[in-house]
Parts: structure tokens; C-alpha cells; sequence
């Protein structure tokens, strides 16, 4: 597949895992639905990572750590969620 097109297709991605957290954002704040938010997070940081920075042949150092790091913040997240409710 050519660099453009799987430009295109993880745009696309983005777009379409954007407009699904805000859609769900706006249903109402409970916890399943903020994990479920926060997944679609996890899915575009992982589009990020893979797709626009190409670090899908980079060595596993770096591309575990730009992985971990947004799953670190969701987890992070949920549990401050988990504790304030």
C-alpha cells in the first residue's frame, strides 16, 4: 500500500474515532461510557504512533513508549473517575 493511502486511511481513522468520543461524550458521564471514550483515545494514539509517526518497524523501545504512555493516562484517568464517583 503507498504511503498516501495509508495517510488517508488513518486520517480517515482519526476522524471517524473523533466524532464517536464526542458523540459518546455528549450521551451522559458514566464510567463504562468514559472507558469506552477513553478506548477511542487508546485507538487514535495507537493510529498516531503506527500510521502518521510510521513507527510500525521502529524498534520495540521506542514504539512501546510512545504506546505506554497513553495507556498509562487512561488508566490514570479511570481511576481518578473510578474514585471521585
Amino acid at each position: 500500500m503507498s504511503a498516501s493511502r495509508t495517510l488517508i486511511l488513518c486520517w480517515l481513522g482519526l476522524v471517524a474515532l473523533s466524532v464517536a468520543s464526542v458523540q459518546l461524550g455528549n450521551s451522559g458521564a458514566t464510567l463504562s461510557l468514559a472507558a469506552v471514550v477513553l478506548l477511542a483515545a487508546l485507538g487514535k494514539a495507537w493510529l498516531i504512533t503506527d500510521g502518521f509517526m510510521e513507527l510500525r518497524h521502529a524498534p520495540r523501545l521506542w514504539r512501546g513508549l510512545l504506546l505506554a504512555w497513553p495507556l498509562t493516562m487512561a488508566l490514570g484517568v479511570l481511576l481518578a473517575l473510578r474514585f471521585s464517583l
